[in-house]
C-alpha cells in the first residue's frame, strides 16, 4: 500500500526533474530578445567629389541557435541611415534612408566562458528594403534602388544575457538607379538583451 503512493509521488517528481533540465536545455540552445543599434555609413561611388558619414538607429529582434562552440543567428527589424554627397560648384545634400532589415548570420565562440558569456567572430548577409528616402534639398537628387544587399563581418561578445556587437557591412549592392555606382558601407554597434 505504502510502495503504490510512493510510486506516483515519485514520477511527478522525475518528471517534474526533467522538465527542468529539459526546459534549461531548451534555454541554452535557443536564444531570443530584442537588439538596439546605431550605426555610421559612408558611400563608395566615384560620381561625388565629396562624401562625408553619417549616423543613423535601428531596432531589431533576433532569434540565436547554439550548438556547442558553434551558432546561427536571424534579426529582422527597422533602422535608419544617413550619409551626405556633394558636387563641385553644386552643394551638398543630405540623405536619409529608413525602412526594414534583415540578416541571418553563421557565427564561432573563440572565447567560450560558460554561463558568464563569451567572445564571438562572425559573417553573415544582410538585406535592407528602403520604403523611406528623404533628401535635404534637390541639388544632387539621386534615383534610389530600395534594395539593397549587404555580406557582413564581426565580433561580439556575451556577458550575462546581454550581446555587444561590432559589425561592419560592405553593400553589394548599386543603389544608384541612374547609372551611376553607389555603394554603402555600414560600421554598426548593437546592444541586445537575451530573454532566455
Amino acid at each position: 500500500m505504502i510502495s503504490k503512493q510512493i510510486n506516483p509521488v515519485m514520477k511527478k517528481f522525475i518528471l517534474a526533474i526533467l522538465l527542468s533540465i529539459s526546459i534549461n536545455g531548451f534555454a541554452q540552445l535557443i536564444q531570443v530578445g530584442p537588439q538596439f543599434s546605431s550605426n555610421i555609413t559612408s558611400v563608395v561611388t566615384d560620381d561625388f567629389s565629396s562624401k562625408s558619414s553619417g549616423t543613423g538607429i535601428g531596432v531589431a529582434g533576433f532569434a540565436r541557435v547554439n550548438l556547442l562552440l558553434f551558432y546561427g543567428q536571424a534579426e529582422f527589424g527597422y533602422g535608419k541611415n544617413k550619409f551626405s554627397v556633394s558636387q563641385t560648384g553644386i552643394g551638398e545634400t543630405d540623405y536619409e534612408l529608413s525602412g526594414t532589415d534583415a540578416s541571418l548570420i553563421a557565427g564561432y565562440k573563440i572565447l567560450p566562458l560558460g554561463k558568464m558569456g563569451n567572445l564571438r567572430v562572425f559573417v553573415g548577409y544582410n538585406w535592407k528594403h528602403y520604403s523611406d528616402i528623404k533628401a535635404s534639398n534637390n541639388l544632387n537628387l539621386i534615383a534610389f534602388e530600395q534594395d539593397n544587399s549587404s555580406i557582413l563581418g564581426g565580433v561580439g561578445v556575451d556577458v550575462w544575457r546581454l550581446t555587444f556587437d561590432v559589425r561592419y557591412l560592405a553593400g553589394l549592392s548599386d543603389i544608384d538607379a541612374s547609372g551611376r555606382e553607389l555603394k554603402t558601407g555600414v560600421t554598426n554597434f548593437s546592444l541586445g538583451f537575451k530573454f532566455l
